[in-house]
């Protein structure tokens, strides 16, 4: 393995399963390109020292788990608005705020990211999983990935943690219980796999809602304890109330505080439903990107809304303003 095509072409096979690996890790897209980057690095620089007694795949997995480890130990955990603090209700604008948050991928960059579809389930890629993944210590996070996502063994597991088994099976099972207390009690029937034909009905009505900026259309899709977060803002709601009057301000075109109209685009992200938004602002004549937002659906229902104005159209592979009608 030292010629450097050779091991270019051994190593880039599993790029895209690395990738969703460190994402799993970090819950940042740049910051899982950049540890596949070192993890591909270390390998080199690293293999003189492999020995064929592990394959290729789980050699590169164990370097890219510790570089990841390595980036945890002096970042804090990556958040999102509902950890910060309690709900809150709308009152004009809010300020953005500069923190680690939590990123959604799109479901583009899962494809095709492992032998086996285990690595990149909805169960175990979904935003509450990552968000519930960030409470926990990096050698935790790191255990419960290999064991529970990997399906590799506690030997295994050990080895590539450099620790004991019993030490790496009691990060395991302490890791499996702040799992237990963090997901969504009914996360088992949230909508999984190909989205129904009931979920993309969902999606065009909420598009024309949005779209026909009209509260109340958006409403009748909404639980009524459904939740709003919108990264980079800290201000999330709490229940579909103050959803709606949020959107009453935002959407009013006689209200100060209106932002636009709306366009938007079904789109896939953490193997959820999803809208790409397109933003056309008062006084201005294109749709611009806006973000990316996140839909969980429980029976027929709107349960929660993530939307990350963060989210860039170049991650999603789309363009960066709306093609308005007649434009060439």
């Amino acid at each position: 393995m030292g010629h450097a095509q050779d091991f270019e072409t051994l190593v880039e096979r599993h790029r895209r399963e690395i990738q969703v690996h460190c994402y799993r890790m970090l819950g940042s897209l740049a910051d899982a390109e950049d540890l596949t980057q070192e993890t591909f690095l270390r390998a080199w620089k690293g293999r003189a020292g492999f020995e064929g007694r592990a394959s290729v795949r789980t050699w590169l997995y164990r370097i890219a788990t510790n570089a990841c480890l390595d980036v945890l130990a002096r970042r804090p955990r990556r958040v999102l608005p509902d950890q910060l603090g309690p709900a809150g209700e709308p009152d004009g604008p809010i300020a953005a705020v500069d923190l680690p948050w939590l990123e959604p991928c799109p479901d583009r960059l899962l494809e095709g990211a492992a032998p086996d579809d285990a690595v990149v389930e909805r169960e175990t890629i979904e935003l509450a999983y990552l968000a519930a993944l960030q409470y926990l210590p990096p050698r935790q996070r790191a255990a419960l990935i290999l064991r529970d996502v990997l399906g590799w063994s506690a030997k295994e597991t050990a080895a590539g943690l450099e620790t004991s088994v019993a030490s790496a099976n009691s990060a395991l099972q302490r890791a499996r219980a702040t799992l237990r207390e963090r997901l969504p009690a009914r996360r088992a029937e949230w909508t999984v796999g190909e989205p129904s034909a009931e979920e993309t009905a969902l999606l065009k009505r909420f598009i024309a809602a949005y779209e026909d900026g009209d509260p109340a259309a958006v409403a009748r899709l909404l639980h009524e304890d459904a939740e709003a977060i919108m990264p980079p803002y800290p201000l999330w709601f709490g229940n579909r109330a103050s959803i709606v009057r949020a959107l009453s301000l935002s959407m009013d075109p006689a209200s100060p505080h209106c932002v636009g109209r709306f366009r938007m685009r079904p789109v896939r992200a953490n193997r959820q439903p999803a809208v790409a938004t397109y933003l056309r602002r008062p006084g201005e004549h294109e749709h611009r990107w806006f973000g990316v937002t996140l839909l969980t659906v429980e029976d027929g229902l709107i349960t929660a809304m993530a939307a990350f104005e963060s989210a860039t159209a170049a991650t999603w592979d789309l363009p960066e303003t709306w093609p308005e009608p007649g434009s060439a």
